[in-house]
């Protein structure tokens, strides 16, 4: 009797991160962790609202419009050439030259949407050097993230996600310190009061190390 295989379990976007940035231990520094896996997260997303912007100009208008960019741009979806699809790159895994194509999606997606113009690394990973059977693993992982997540900046969950957890690494001279994510809403949140009843009341100071009491107002 023939087994069946198992399904690919599902897992959340942390832990593919968590995962992600294992696979990128001893290769780079943990401050660069973040910079490797946006980019590539961010061909992984690009490349899924592509190919559901097509199926649906498919179903639609048909196949001869699948090629026509002002039907992706007109619902803000970028446009990708044949060679910077995330289906191209997974199909392409495994290859020496993995980096370098890399490389050349994020410049032909750049070159083809100038709202992207400078955006973009250049070269990047072509110059990190990465073992290629690693570089595999890695876009393995990343091709495990749901993009389909309703979270309004799941870019911004990434890169909040990598300086939370590697938040001692990022602060050596880099300039970046991790400010968590409820004292972020809480500033918010005093700056815009939008709903509730006003109150002053004296809140102790969100930095730590300044010794002094800060007055404040905010919604509740």
């Amino acid at each position: 009797m023939a087994r069946t295989a198992k399904p690919k379990k599902e897992i959340s976007m942390e832990e593919a991160l968590w995962k992600s940035a294992d696979k990128l231990r001893g290769s780079v520094e943990p401050a660069e962790y973040k910079h490797v896996v946006l980019s590539l997260f961010f061909l992984k997303f690009a490349g899924d609202k592509f190919d559901a912007q097509r199926e649906m100009i498919t179903k639609q208008y048909g196949e001869k419009f699948v090629d026509t960019v002002a039907f992706y741009t007109k619902d803000n979806v970028f446009y990708l050439p044949e060679e910077s699809r995330w289906s191209y790159i997974m199909e392409n895994a495994k290859q020496d030259d993995i980096a370098l194509k890399i490389d050349t999606a994020l410049y032909t997606i750049e070159k083809s949407n100038p709202a992207l113009k400078g955006a973009l690394p250049d070269n990047y990973y072509s110059r990190l050097q990465l073992d290629t059977a690693k570089l595999a693993s890695l876009l393995d992982e990343i091709n495990r993230i749901n993009t389909d997540d309703k979270e309004n900046d799941i870019i911004g969950r990434i890169y909040e996600y990598f300086l939370s957890k590697f938040a001692l690494a990022e602060g050596k001279g880099k300039g970046e310190f991790y400010t968590p994510k409820c004292i972020v809403n809480l500033i918010a949140e005093m700056l815009e009061p939008y709903d509730g009843i006003l109150y002053e009341i004296i809140l102790p100071s969100l930095i730590q190390g300044m010794g002094k009491i800060k007055k404040c107002a905010f919604a509740v």
